[in-house]
């Protein structure tokens, strides 16, 4: 079967070639290659806040709340719904999706009940531990709300150093001497959007004693350096007796602990508790000194039991990806496999069409390869063929690409992909106006809320506006085939609001517009074009100049940014020469980054990681082609007079860090080709059974040619020629295989250089 299938495949090859040079010029490094590029490891999010249910009502007449739902990655706040107003079962139904730029234990989801004049009050929780995160990849589930306690909201790590010393005291007995160093902290969480100004508490706990020590305060930083060191004495009995220079004797190493507590010093307020670990002092029994890394723990009583089910729950979907993409000649054959697909007959024995088959969440597979195919200018011949198989199978007129096909998959993520320029140009100045508008325009008499007229709402809460207006502009694109009956409309309400649009002046428009972007004629340019709009938000600057007293202070600011300028101050994109992370130790806050441009750099600090890794991105590609870029830059602020990262004391010193790698120059369409290809090799690995079933479809179909039977596992495949799919599968394990050695090497590699007690590998942290 193999050997029949050679020449079809021989025959497509020149075409690939031709057609994707840059994949197929490149090969797998050669055995005992040792590559010394790092891997890439990239974390994304993608998913719905679906809606909540039977949430705790209030105690008084009125027990309806208003909601909203936040995302959190262990303490830091990364996304928030809109508020959902008097409901105790509100429906968001909010995609979201964003880069994870850092290290995260926890994926959280709050729920909280919005209120004016004090601070916002936490209904309850949803906290996923990022090992479990697979369990619910790709399916919507209802999670029962958790009750939030402050003593088990925790993050960070703490770096600690234990020593036994042995002391002959002035009365010639001998004593043991307990010494802990504490070194520095990571990571601790921000307290109200700022960081916090950590210490530490240091007791020696047993039965009968609790000796406590404290470091001094450090202020505005999460990463605090303590490097504060702790003398403890170990008292012995009179029956002591010398085993070793350094061994405590075991009944009373067993009953000794450290604790560690992390404190916010709250000043004026109370002092914030977060986090604490303790360590037996037996982990010194085997050697005289013990260091290492450990993950904050929540407090004994964090977790007191509760009956969480009159808390209410949450409907989410989520899907968590983590990619280790390795450097790009490792992912030239597959990329040739799949850039030739257009080419291949049937399109149904082509790797990509293939892919689509076999994954088990058909959104998962499309995505990466809609991007990969776009990049390559691969796309539209493809949709094409697989649009073509539709048709052939169709039986129903009426049931065009109404399925779930691949066909219809590939154009829908192709035209979010392609059309979100278009659609912020023509609806988002709307689009603004309806979500700052509070006025309703129900008019399904179901729901309609007491006191609301149906009449009146034809004038004009906002997730339910934006609903009509869908399903509006859905029918008036249908209007060539709508007659005006009742029974033509599934909902009937619809049909006395749509005797507004039977006027023959708005059918007319309705048509030209319709004609006009479904036509394949190219309109002349008129020579200039709308700027690109990027990205918008709040962010806080640092100010450029000085005040009267000398200081520089952070203010507030409304940043947007085109594919022609950057404001707040309309700085010009061809005037900036990098966008780069600026160290937390610059000025004590985190998230900040930093746009270098002609004049002064300027410096901001975002919201969240998540909002500065996507300013940092979307900067970096929007400038990429900018002349006179950096190629070295200062990660540190100059600062009374010198950098704070090299000490050169000249402002205009050279950079003293190379730049970042450039990204992907086109502006609206931001594709790593490497990161997709990586993404479709990981949903292979996981569809390997389903390939193999596959692959024993097409012996089975080549050998025997009869009608069958029964339904069997094999006739929900579309197979149309059994020996070229044979073929291409064939192809596809063995590219498979060859990229599991280095993913396999790599992991090995991790493994052992992440120490149990390192800083990537913490005391405490589950696996």
């Amino acid at each position: 079967m193999a050997a029949a299938a050679a020449p079809a495949a021989a025959a497509a090859a020149p075409a690939a070639s031709s057609e994707a040079p840059a994949a197929t010029a490149t090969a797998e490094p050669e055995a005992g290659h040792e590559d010394h590029r790092e891997v890439r490891v990239l974390q994304s999010l993608r998913g719905k806040i679906c809606e909540a249910k039977n949430l705790l009502p209030y105690l008084g007449p009125n027990k309806m709340r208003d909601c909203f739902c936040t995302i959190n990655l262990d303490q830091e706040e990364v996304y928030r719904t809109q508020v959902v107003e008097k409901s105790l079962s509100p429906f968001f139904s909010e995609e979201f999706y964003f880069e994870i730029p850092r290290a995260f234990q926890y994926l959280s989801f709050y729920v909280y009940d919005k209120n004016v004049l004090q601070r916002d009050l936490r209904i309850g929780k949803v906290a996923i531990k990022k090992e479990d995160l697979c369990n619910h990849s790709g399916k919507e589930t209802w999670f029962s709300l958790q009750p939030v306690d402050s003593n088990s909201e925790v993050q960070g790590k703490v770096h600690l150093e234990l020593k036994l010393n042995e002391l002959i005291t002035e009365n010639g007995t001998v004593c043991q001497q307990l010494v802990v160093h504490i070194k520095a902290c990571h990571g601790l969480p921000l307290i109200n959007g700022q960081s916090c100004d950590p210490y530490a508490t240091v007791s020696l706990v047993g039965p009968s004693r609790n000796d406590q020590k404290k470091t001094k305060v450090k202020k505005k930083t999460s990463n605090p350096q303590f490097n504060e060191i702790f003398y403890f004495e170990v008292t012995r009995s009179s029956s002591y007796t010398r085993k070793s220079q350094f061994q405590v004797e075991e009944e009373d190493i067993e009953k000794l602990e450290i604790r560690i507590d992390l404190w916010n010093n709250g000043n004026l307020v109370q002092d914030i508790f977060l986090g604490e670990l303790k360590v037996p002092v037996n982990v010194l029994r085997s050697d005289s000194s013990h260091q290492a890394w450990y993950l904050l723990q929540p407090r004994d009583n964090g977790n007191k039991s509760s009956k969480t089910d009159d808390l209410g729950s949450l409907r989410l979907n989520i899907c968590y990806t983590e990619d280790y993409v390795l450097p790009s000649e490792y992912y030239g054959p597959l990329k040739t496999l799949l850039l030739k697909s257009p080419d291949v007959q049937p399109i149904s024995a082509s790797a990509a069409y293939i892919f689509g088959e076999i994954c088990r969440d058909k959104n998962d597979a499309v995505l990466p390869l809609v991007r990969l195919l776009l990049h390559h200018d691969k796309l539209v011949p493809f949709a094409t063929a697989v649009a073509e198989l539709d048709l052939k199978d169709t039986q129903d007129a009426n049931t065009i690409f109404r399925g779930n096909s691949l066909a219809t998959r590939c154009l829908d993520e192709m035209m979010k992909i392609v059309g979100g320029h278009y659609l912020k140009v023509t609806l988002k100045p709307i689009i603004d106006e309806i979500c700052e508008s509070s006025k309703s325009c129900e008019i399904d008499p179901i729901k309609l809320k007491e006191g609301d007229n149906v009449e009146n709402n034809k004038d004009a809460p906002t997730i339910r506006t934006l609903t009509l207006i869908s399903k509006t502009i859905q029918t008036l694109g249908s209007w060539g085939s709508l007659s005006k009956s009742k029974s033509s409309f599934k909902e009937t309400f619809m049909c006395e609001f749509f005797k507004m649009f039977q006027e023959e002046g708005y059918i007319i428009a309705v048509k030209k517009f319709l004609d006009e972007i479904s036509s394949t004629e190219t309109k002349e340019s008129s020579g200039t074009s709308e700027p690109v709009h990027l990205k918008e938000g709040e962010m806080h600057k640092r100010a450029q100049g000085r005040t009267r007293i000398g200081k520089k202070n952070f203010k507030k600011r409304w940043f947007c940014l085109t594919s022609r300028e950057l404001t707040y101050h309309k700085q010009p994109v061809k005037n900036i020469l990098a966008v780069e992370k600026l160290e937390e130790s610059s000025f004590n806050k985190k998230n900040m980054f930093q746009v270098i441009h002609t004049e002064k750099p300027l410096y901001v600090q975002a919201n969240n990681c998540v909002e500065a890794n996507e300013w940092i991105d979307v900067l970096c590609r929007v400038s990429r082609c900018n002349q006179n870029r950096l190629s070295s830059y200062h990660p540190s602020a100059y600062i009374n007079g010198s950098w704070l990262c090299c000490q050169e004391t000249s402002e205009n010193a050279v950079g003293c860090k190379p730049c970042t790698a450039g990204v992907p120059a086109d502006i609206q369409i931001d594709i790593d080709e490497d990161r997709e290809t990586e993404r479709i090799y990981s949903l292979f690995t996981l569809s390997l059974l389903k390939l193999q079933k596959m692959e024993e479809a097409c012996g089975t179909i080549a050998v025997y040619q009869g009608p069958q039977k029964e339904p069997d596992d094999y006739s929900n495949f579309v197979i149309e020629d059994s020996v070229t799919t044979f073929k291409t599968i064939q192809q596809i394990k063995s590219i498979i295989e060859k990229l599991d050695e280095p993913h396999e090497k790599y992991r090995k590699k991790r493994s052992s250089s992440a120490k149990y007690g390192s800083k990537e590998n913490p005391i405490g942290k589950t696996s």
